[in-house]
């Protein structure tokens, strides 16, 4: 990294914040785009209060990492590897649930739940991911502060929205195995 942006505080980093937030906004655009398909199909939203509440969390995180770490602080390879293969996940969720995949919780009655992909092993893959994603990236800085506080605040959330999602599904879900 070049003294001149180690002088603006950007560093390695902050380079890495800066693909994250890019990879985060090419998905909002595609989740956008599915979720107003999916409402003009008839879909309900579900938790629409909570929201905003990801999306202070998230953009808290990246935030927080962008100001926070130190444009010189050390990386660690091993758990940047284990992030990198974290997003190749999350990117297997979203081709998975195709169409379907939005960052809200949306219900298409006559659409067939989605077993495909880690769906077929796992209820709630990309709450996983997320799960596992928020306390990871910051230790890749060492950040462990931030790990911390951010990991918890989105353990809150998401245990919230998975009985949200779960209470929407459940008539489908009872569709499909007692037709």
């Amino acid at each position: 990294m070049s003294q001149s942006l180690l002088d603006l505080g950007i560093g390695w980093p902050q380079v890495i914040v800066l693909l994250v937030a890019l990879q985060r906004v090419s998905e909002l655009i595609l989740a956008q785009r599915n979720t107003r398909r999916l409402l003009a199909q008839g879909a309900a939203e579900h938790g629409a209060r909570h929201y905003p509440l990801f999306v202070l969390l998230h953009g808290g995180w990246l935030v927080a990492l962008w100001l926070a770490v130190p444009p010189t602080a050390p990386i660690d390879g091993v758990l940047l590897v284990l992030f990198c293969g974290l997003q190749a996940a999350r990117l297997w969720v979203i081709a998975s649930l195709g169409p379907f995949w939005t960052t809200r919780i949306l219900t298409l009655p006559e659409a067939p739940l989605v077993a495909r992909g880690p769906y077929r092993w796992i209820k709630h893959p990309n709450y996983l991911v997320v799960a596992c994603e928020i306390p990871l990236l910051p230790l890749v800085f060492g950040a462990w502060q931030l790990a911390l506080i951010f990991g918890l605040a989105n353990l809150a959330l998401l245990a919230y929205r998975i009985r949200v999602e779960d209470a929407a599904l459940a008539a489908r879900r009872d569709l499909q195995t007692h037709p």
